[in-house]
């Protein structure tokens, strides 16, 4: 991969762990350098957003967590997510030939259906990315209906090693990009290849509070802004979000 020499400065693959994102932190508290990056071909506890469970048949999916020290501030750290997620659908679109679709906050939608979910985590002072990316999955083998693999997408390519590298070298320009212009640059690509904005959305916050409204644009910091119809537009920083059918 183009950009594993002067960016990605150690690649590991294991044949089974817990959780990648859960490796690499522990690898983070010991005080590992940016720029690591951990393959597993079986997970068999990973962890998504809201804290759900998330497995994966062995050497079926790409799972694959990377180590960043980000420079910008904090509050910023939650767009590598977004940046993430633009820099797999356009790995997804030019190796794979499979046209991607982005929901907010993280996932990727090939038809409408999940293909991958995208897990940012702070860990002292580094940022942990997390992608698990559904590749050779039957339907028997598909966790949810609203799920999908690249199998079912017709894929040109199923080579997780060619998927990882095209990934991985995107994702290492869209980084430093991220760094040297703030999230900008990610959050316009985001919003160019979204399936969420212009929707009918239904968002459930952490505290139980529901919000149903559409959603029309996501800020400089990521967050997700929806007009409920009947008052302020509100700014989502964090929530789980249902995509609602188009009103008859």
């Amino acid at each position: 991969m183009s950009e594993k020499s002067d960016f990605w400065t150690r690649v590991d693959v294991v044949g089974v762990t817990g959780s990648t994102n859960a490796d690499l932190a522990e690898a983070a508290r010991l005080g590992a350098e940016e720029g690591r990056v951990l393959l597993a071909e079986e997970q068999v506890s990973g962890r998504g957003r809201l804290d759900r469970r998330w497995e994966s048949p062995a050497r079926a999916g790409l799972m694959l967590s990377v180590l960043l020290r980000p420079t910008l501030p904090r509050e910023l750290w939650g767009t590598l997510g977004i940046a993430a997620a633009v820099a797999l659908e356009s790995a997804l679109r030019e190796v794979c030939g499979v046209q991607a679709k982005l929901k907010w906050p993280n996932d990727v939608l090939v038809d409408g259906k999940k293909v991958c979910g995208i897990l940012a985590q702070a860990e002292g002072g580094a940022v942990v990315v997390g992608a698990g990316l559904n590749v050779s999955l039957t339907a028997e083998e598909l966790p949810v209906p609203e799920a999908t693999s690249l199998l079912a997408a017709g894929a040109r390519t199923l080579d997780r090693e060619e998927i990882a590298a095209a990934f991985l070298t995107r994702f290492a320009a869209e980084y430093r990009t991220w760094q040297e212009q703030g999230p900008g640059p990610a959050v316009a690509r985001w919003e160019r290849n979204s399936d969420t904005l212009g929707r009918e959305v239904a968002v459930s916050f952490p505290n139980g509070r529901n919000l149903t409204g559409r959603a029309v644009g996501i800020d400089a910091d990521g967050r997700l802004r929806v007009d409920p119809g009947d008052g302020a537009v509100e700014t989502v920083a964090a929530g789980d979000v249902v995509h609602l059918r188009p009103r008859a």
